[in-house]
């Protein structure tokens, strides 16, 4: 799950992370409002939407030469223009596909005399089965450009979950960084803060870009000038206060519906809608599919123990996709029983007056109780032996139509 920047910073300065001070905005007057709470002389406006790349994306409604989603301000009406350039408005940018996204948010920070940017990041290194602290000087860019292009530039420091964070960690991030004297300290406190809040709130990524160096009033400080924090969707159950700070709108409206029945749905570009038992065998089905020559248009897991009620709603979000030419249901029946699958798929093709090719693959479990319910049930489903032969069928029917 991912929350908006003005979220992660709040989050962040509970554990004792050094921000800037800002006010999250949803309407002009509240931009505003916010922007005379601030000391000033210097105002950013950015705008909150789930993606990154803000700074350099354009608003679709606004022209090509148009600022982009984070602006600098030096008045008030500043603040003001700026907040009615961007709000309602689709902010497109390299993370966001050509679609965009529409900003509902702001949020207006205090200006910082900024004198060096860095990137720092806490990730799961699956690999490892270990945190990943990740450090680079070249804060401010894009770290996949880092990466490709100067690879050295980046530094990857493990913590052992049975020791977790040492004094040695905080000073290799700042050996990593370049940092002495007052600044490594910091860069310290800075690691320790967003370590606690990594394990504090089960999060996935805690990403700092940049985290700055900044003149402040008793000398240069280290401050998290923009954050991205993700967490553990698994894990929210445990976190009902973070939970809540889901905001729907940045999602597909189908995936939010199909977190509602606890499916696993992601919307993809294809034609060919998949339901599948299992991430591994739904990761098969899409690959064959496009072994074929066609491409899926998205991925779905009905879990391994699904009712009727679930395969039925699983059915209908991947109907409401007007890209999608044709089904292909591939499901092994072991926790899950072929017959309730069929009997959520007669349910739902009756229920949506199912117009597109219906190719279903299934084995295992009461196999042939499926079948017979699928034979006998008066659609027009083609029947598959095996998932080679159910790839090749959807897509010469999808072709054929």
């Amino acid at each position: 799950m991912n929350i908006h920047e003005y979220q992660a910073k709040e989050l962040l300065a509970k554990f004792g992370v050094a921000v800037p001070k800002g006010i999250a905005a949803m309407t002009v007057e509240e931009a505003v409002a916010a922007a005379k709470q601030l000391p000033g002389p210097l105002y950013v406006v950015k705008s909150q939407i789930h993606a990154g790349g803000r700074g350099k994306g354009k608003f679709k409604e606004l022209g090509p030469d148009a600022k982009g989603g984070v602006r600098l301000a030096k008045t008030i009406e500043e603040v003001e223009a700026h907040a009615k350039d961007m709000l309602g408005n689709t902010l497109v940018t390299i993370q966001t596909g050509e679609h965009g996204k529409q900003v509902n948010r702001l949020y207006i920070t205090d200006g910082a005399d900024i004198k060096q940017e860095f990137y720092l990041a806490l990730l799961v290194d699956r690999g490892s089965s270990r945190i990943a602290v990740v450090a680079s000087t070249e804060g401010g860019m894009d770290i996949e450009t880092v990466a490709h292009d100067t690879p050295e530039k980046i530094h990857t420091i493990i913590i052992d979950p049975a020791t977790g964070l040492q004094p040695h960690h905080g000073r290799s991030v700042a050996a990593a960084l370049g940092l002495s004297g007052d600044l490594a300290k910091q860069a310290s406190k800075v690691l320790a803060g967003l370590y606690a809040a990594f394990l504090g709130t089960d999060a996935e990524q805690i990403e700092i870009n940049p985290l700055a160096v900044c003149e402040g009033k008793d000398g240069d400080e280290l401050l998290v000038l923009d954050a991205k924090v993700a967490f553990d969707g698994n894990a929210m159950f445990r976190h009902k206060d973070l939970a809540e700070l889901r905001d729907l709108t940045e999602e597909d409206p189908a995936e939010v519906e199909a977190s509602e029945y606890d499916l696993a749905y992601i919307k993809l570009d294809g034609n060919i809608g998949c339901m599948v038992n299992g991430a591994g065998l739904a990761m098969a089905t899409m690959d064959i599919i496009k072994l074929n020559g066609e491409f899926p248009a998205n991925f779905l897991d009905v879990g391994g123990g699904a009712s009727k009620e679930k395969v039925t709603a699983a059915f209908k979000i991947i109907l409401k996709d007007p890209a999608v030419k044709g089904i292909l249901v591939n499901i092994f029946g072991g926790i899950m029983k072929c017959d309730i699958i069929a009997d959520g798929i007669v349910a739902a093709a009756k229920e949506v007056n199912l117009s597109v090719p219906l190719v279903v693959r299934l084995e295992g479990t009461n196999v042939q109780e499926g079948k017979d319910i699928l034979a006998n049930s008066g659609l027009p489903i083609v029947a598959a032996n095996d998932l080679g032969d159910a790839a090749k069928k959807i897509v010469a029917e999808v072709r054929a139509a």
